[in-house]
């Protein structure tokens, strides 16, 4: 294999060196260009520059006010502040009138208070005859211009009243507390035996009005000449005319 190469190597340069100078000689057409070779390898970075001068200084140049923009929708309340000072005193205001001297018998009063000494038995959904005074004595300023009437009480002087009431009763009663034709109220008590009893309301009333107590199918009353425990009781609190 050796033999053979080393004879074609021999072969070729003798014909290299015999057309040599024939070429040389004459002037033959150029021939077609050779196909390029691939791109080689990157080469490696250069050496570092010499910092350069420094550039001139720039000028702010400023521009033409421009036109005021569009309102833009309110903002949100802030938050509260604090609380300042207090401010001057202010002027003294003018005086008041005088007022009137304070008299207690000027005072509207109206007051009752009877007990019921009779023997017979009342009368369902009728007023209760109370028919004796409690006090007597007591000045007339103090009480109602008029007593009772037919176990009635008429208001004289508008305002807020109090009423009360005691009876004895044996085993059952309802008693009703009645403003005109109204039943504002209705109390019952039972017991084995006999008892006492009692009841009260507070009452706003117009001049006219009437109160009563009444008895109802119910009112196993006591009828006694010598009983003292039937009592019916009303006062004015305060006026409101």
């Amino acid at each position: 294999m050796a033999p053979q190469w080393l004879s074609c190597s021999t072969a070729v340069l003798l014909l290299l060196v015999h057309v040599g100078p024939v070429v040389s000689q004459s002037c033959g057409i150029p021939g077609i260009p050779g196909i390029p070779g691939s791109h080689g390898r990157n080469g490696q970075d250069g050496l570092r520059g010499q910092k350069g001068d420094p550039g001139e200084a720039g000028q702010p140049v400023k521009g033409e006010k421009g036109e005021p923009g569009v309102w833009g929708p309110p903002g949100r309340p802030g938050l509260k502040g604090d609380v300042g000072l207090p401010g001057p005193p202010g002027r003294p205001g003018r005086p008041g009138e005088k007022g009137r001297p304070y008299n207690p018998t000027n005072q509207q009063r109206s007051y009752f208070s009877y007990k019921r000494m009779l023997s017979q038995v009342p009368e369902v959904d009728t007023a209760i005859v109370f028919n004796r005074e409690i006090l007597p004595d007591l000045d007339q300023q103090f009480r109602l211009s008029e007593p009772l009437t037919n176990g009635s009480f008429t208001c004289a002087v508008k305002g807020v009243y109090f009423f009360s009431y005691h009876m004895s009763v044996k085993s059952r009663v309802c008693l009703k507390l009645v403003k005109g034709s109204d039943s504002l109220m209705t109390l019952c008590d039972t017991s084995e035996g006999f008892l006492v009893t009692s009841g009260s309301a507070v009452l706003e009333l117009q001049v006219g009005d009437t109160v009563s107590l009444e008895a109802t199918r119910y009112n196993n009353i006591v009828t006694s000449q010598s009983s003292t425990s039937h009592t019916f009781t009303g006062f004015l609190i305060f006026p409101t005319a």
